[in-house]
């Protein structure tokens, strides 16, 4: 019994060494729009039926050392969320079987053109523009499973230039991440290293050239990103 316990410890050593390279591996980011319920009431929204979630190319993540660069004539706001980062092939997950292809998590900046989507919500287009430009998705170094036991109990903070911005807790999110895997993985197939950005609490703001952006879990880790602009 020790013996197989001792591989067990390897293979998931294993597992988890080849999800720090998600970034330079993922096929795909899913992102959740509007999925904490305080963010629905500051928009006087009602609770939809269905999560409503969007993609980002991989060409939109960085990682820290690197700058966000806003596009000329764009308007930018920041938004901390928790990332969800996939270790199993799944199509058609059920609810009850998610977590086990959840390969680990990381934090995720969902850097959004309100300027493009603005106008997208206008005229019925594509949010591709105001959520994928390059620079739009930075995030944190690769967290292990074990490391987050309850990921719907997840307190998330971020801050501009050392000002508190943004601070929620992941048991306010609409849909759980059992649910979104679920949901998502009926119409689309999830590969290890994707990720699932799992939506934004209140308070997101904009940010221009020379800020700072930080942010985080309570306790746990974080990442910081200097705003640099076309």
């Amino acid at each position: 019994m020790v013996k197989i316990n001792i591989n067990l410890f390897i293979l998931n050593d294993k597992a988890d060494l080849s999800m720090e390279n998600f970034v330079q591996h993922g096929t795909k980011c899913i992102g959740v729009a509007a999925n904490y319920r305080s963010l629905l009431k500051v928009l006087n929204r009602s609770t939809p039926d269905v999560p409503d979630f969007f993609m980002k190319p991989p060409s939109s993540y960085i990682t820290e050392g690197q700058k966000i660069i806003i596009p000329k004539g764009f308007s930018v706001n920041e938004e901390i969320e928790l990332g969800v980062v996939i270790g199993k092939h799944g199509r058609k997950v059920s609810e009850c079987k998610a977590m086990d292809i959840v390969g680990g998590y990381c934090l995720a900046l969902d850097m959004t053109a309100t300027c493009r989507l603005g106008l997208a919500r206008q005229t019925g287009g594509s949010w591709t523009l105001g959520k994928g430009f390059d620079t739009a998705c930075p995030v944190s170094k690769f967290i292990p499973k074990s490391q987050i036991p309850d990921p719907h109990n997840v307190e998330l903070w971020c801050t501009v230039n050392g000002v508190e911005k943004q601070r929620g807790n992941t048991d306010d999110l609409v849909f759980n991440i059992p649910f979104l895997i679920s949901y998502i993985s009926e119409y689309i197939t999830l590969e290890p290293n994707d990720v699932i950005i799992t939506g934004s609490p209140p308070g997101m703001g904009p940010v221009t050239k020379g800020d700072v952006i930080a942010g985080g879990i309570t306790g746990g880790e974080s990442m910081k990103f200097d705003v640099d602009a076309e």
